[in-house]
């Protein structure tokens, strides 16, 4: 039996009682008024003792009655205020007839204030129409509708919308009158946690095949840059002079070698060969970072963090350029990593997951519409040994957060962001992984229009 089901077994047994209680107080005024009338006549005294006692019975079962009809009364309502979904009962024309705690709850007014009101007007979101209902009630058939958006970015929800139209208690006299007393229960059912669900699950499918194609490109890229670098170290060798395979060549070509390499460094040549090695490697390196971030194995391993923040940053960097009014330039990213820091114990892949996590909302924050970049974006991070703990602090002079964002920053499916562009679960990842996998610490300092703090403290390697 479903909520409306229920609903409408109440309604009947409430007007059922009801009916009870009229039909006792009729009978109770007509036998009052016959004992008026024998009053005035000559009865026995036997009659009059008995007549007295059946009216104090009837009266007993008429208290009885009342005293039923109000356990019936607070029983509907303790049913109805105890589903967590919105209940409004109205009339066809709107009108509110029931109101329970949820929708007292959601729209923070209580059932006495808004009873008898238009709900259109205690109720101004209401995400259906009273012609919707009306028409329910008129067809008797409900109404459905799934996962429909209400509110704006972070204060978006989804709701499950449900109308039901109440049965009349008289159908063989559907009169213009009656049908105008009908009514409807409107059902609200949050579904936000739902529906973002089941974006999250889409978007992590997106995501699994992205990483399986991303690590595929990884290593057809190592191949060319594989040649690229071998090529390149063949140049440099096959141009010295100082081996007799060169030489020997030369003088079979009868090219002075020493010449050669003179004209070579004149013309900055070498340089631009080293140039090509260093680019190849710092390919080969990123590379070889995004295999290693792909991989799905959560192992715990003794972790150099400093190596570990310098492959995040070479992951990241290209994520990291800014439309500023002096046009497009990247942040000015500061690390001061301290020397000979000990290791921790640790899944290299999961707090390398936190930290991109942590560059790519400075990054996101530095695009900030509402704010704009700053005229000079910096990021900084710092590790350093502080007793038992490796800390690391990841610092922004952007945007910063109001108080109200930032005590929400680490639920999941919290989010700012305008729809398709976050799911809400990135720092609340991160919380789990640091607080949950790693018995660690994460905290957030912010200042609206100064800056971001993120502050991570993981336990050194026993």
């Amino acid at each position: 039996m479903d909520t409306a089901e229920l609903f409408r077994c109440l309604v009947i047994a409430l007007c059922v009682a009801i009916a009870v209680q009229t039909i006792g107080i009729v009978w109770f005024w007509l036998k009052k008024k016959k004992d008026n009338t024998l009053a005035g006549e000559q009865i026995a005294p036997e009659q009059l003792a008995k007549t007295k006692e059946q009216l104090w019975r009837e009266i007993e079962r008429h208290q009885a009655t009342e005293d039923l009809l109000r356990k019936t009364q607070r029983y509907i309502h303790s049913v109805v205020n105890s589903i967590d979904s919105v209940l409004i009962g109205v009339t066809r024309d709107g009108y509110v007839t029931h109101w329970n705690r949820a929708a007292a709850e959601t729209s923070g007014l209580s059932a006495e204030m808004v009873m008898g009101a238009k709900v259109t007007d205690v109720f101004p979101n209401l995400p259906v129409s009273i012609g919707t209902v009306a028409t329910c009630i008129d067809t008797g058939e409900p109404f459905r509708q799934e996962n429909v958006s209400v509110g704006e970015a972070a204060e978006e929800r989804y709701l499950d919308i449900k109308v039901y139209p109440l049965k009349e208690l008289d159908s063989s006299s559907p009169s213009p009158q009656n049908r105008a007393l009908a009514g409807a229960v409107l059902l609200l059912e949050d579904v936000t946690s739902r529906v973002r669900v089941e974006k999250m699950m889409v978007q992590n499918e997106k995501l699994m095949s992205l990483g399986e194609l991303a690590a595929g490109l990884a290593h057809e890229i190592n191949n060319p840059l594989a040649v690229i670098l071998n090529n390149v170290q063949n140049i440099e060798r096959r141009v010295s002079p100082t081996l007799p395979a060169n030489q020997e060549k030369a003088l079979q070509a009868n090219i002075d070698l020493n010449a050669l390499d003179t004209y070579c460094r004149s013309r900055d040549i070498f340089q631009l060969l080293g140039d090509i090695r260093d680019a190849g490697t710092r390919a080969a390196d990123i590379v070889k970072s995004m295999l290693e971030f792909s991989r799905t194995t959560n192992q715990k391993a003794a972790t150099d963090l400093n190596k570990l923040l310098t492959h995040s940053l070479q992951l990241a960097q290209n994520t990291f350029k800014l439309e500023t009014p002096a046009g497009i330039e990247l942040p000015d990213i500061h690390c001061d990593l301290e020397e000979n820091l000990p290791l921790i114990y640790a899944a290299a892949t999961e707090i390398q997951q936190v930290i991109l996590n942590l560059l790519l909302n400075a990054a996101q924050a530095f695009r900030s519409e509402e704010y704009g970049a700053p005229l000079q974006p910096q990021i900084h991070i710092q590790t350093k040994r502080c007793g038992g703990w490796v800390v690391i602090t990841v610092e922004d002079n952007g945007p910063g957060m109001p108080d109200n964002v930032k005590r929400q920053i680490f639920n999941p499916f919290f989010t700012t962001k305008e729809v398709g562009k976050g799911t809400g679960l990135g720092l609340s990842v991160s919380y789990f992984i640091i607080k949950e996998h790693h018995q660690g610490e994460i905290d957030v300092e912010s200042v609206p229009g100064e800056g971001t703090r993120f502050t991570i403290r993981l336990p050194l390697a026993s």
